[in-house]
């Protein structure tokens, strides 16, 4: 990699976005250890908010397939009839047209 890639990529000199970083840390690590805020209390809290969204998913997919199952109990049964129906209808000694593409 070049170096003004490398420039482009950090935005400014790769040695200097590293010290302001480095920098950035530790003034925000002293912020959050003063407000009694560790590194452990983020990753709990971001394992149950993961946690959460992944059950409200399921959750919403339980919904779904019930509403599905809801519907094919009404909606099968009368396409199988309309179908039936229509079948019947059909001169069996005249074939069905082809439809071609």
């Amino acid at each position: 990699m070049s170096s003004s890639t490398l420039t482009r990529f950090f935005g400014g000199p790769p040695g200097w976005v590293i010290v302001r970083l480095v920098l950035l840390s530790v003034v925000i690590g002293l912020i959050f250890s003063a407000l009694g805020i560790h590194p452990y209390d983020l990753v709990e809290t971001f394992k149950r908010a993961v946690l959460q969204i992944w059950d409200l998913g399921f959750e919403a997919i339980e919904k779904a397939l019930s509403y599905f199952l809801l519907g094919a109990l009404v909606v099968f049964p009368v396409w199988f009839i309309l179908r039936a129906i229509k079948m019947s209808r059909r001169n069996p000694a005249r074939p069905a047209p082809r439809r071609d593409a």
